[in-house]
């Protein structure tokens, strides 16, 4: 899990350079919208912000019955915006709360695992310690570029 979490960034990471790179010498008026990893992680720091209260809603519906569990689609919309060869502009992606009806149901109509959503959180937890620390990066680079004392 731990693994993929860092897959994930590794390649958010590379897409951002391979951008800064194509769009570096040319000018302004066909740079993409977003040209800063800050943008990129604090998208990323939202999205896991919007998921982990997605995450706590489930726990609180647990035996709630006919209750469907809900998660957050971000990370394939983000990849699917990257990918194409447009401008980017992450005010247009939004994170999404999904129903997630693939999940098999029990006697009450819910969906809801306890394993399923703690282990959901975890990753969360992961990706969000994650993004803070890149971000707390960033600046601290920043920081030493300016020569703040």
């Amino acid at each position: 899990m731990k693994i993929a979490c860092f897959e994930y960034l590794a390649r958010l990471l590379h897409i951002y350079e391979e951008r800064r790179v194509l769009y570096g010498n040319i000018g302004v008026q066909h740079m993409p919208k977003t040209t800063s990893i800050v943008d990129f992680l604090e998208a990323g720091l939202r999205a896991e912000s919007l998921r982990q209260k997605a995450i706590a809603n489930n726990i609180a519906n647990l035996e709630t019955p006919g209750y469907r569990s809900i998660d957050v689609k971000f990370k394939e919309l983000l990849a699917k915006a990257l990918d194409s060869k447009g401008k980017v502009d992450l005010s247009e992606i939004k994170a999404q709360i999904y129903l997630s009806k693939q999940t098999p149901i029990n006697s009450n109509g819910n969906d809801v695992s306890l394993e399923a959503e703690v282990g959901k959180m975890v990753k969360n937890s992961l990706l969000h310690t994650t993004y803070i620390r890149l971000i707390n990066k960033k600046y601290r680079q920043m920081e030493m570029a300016m020569d703040v004392k």
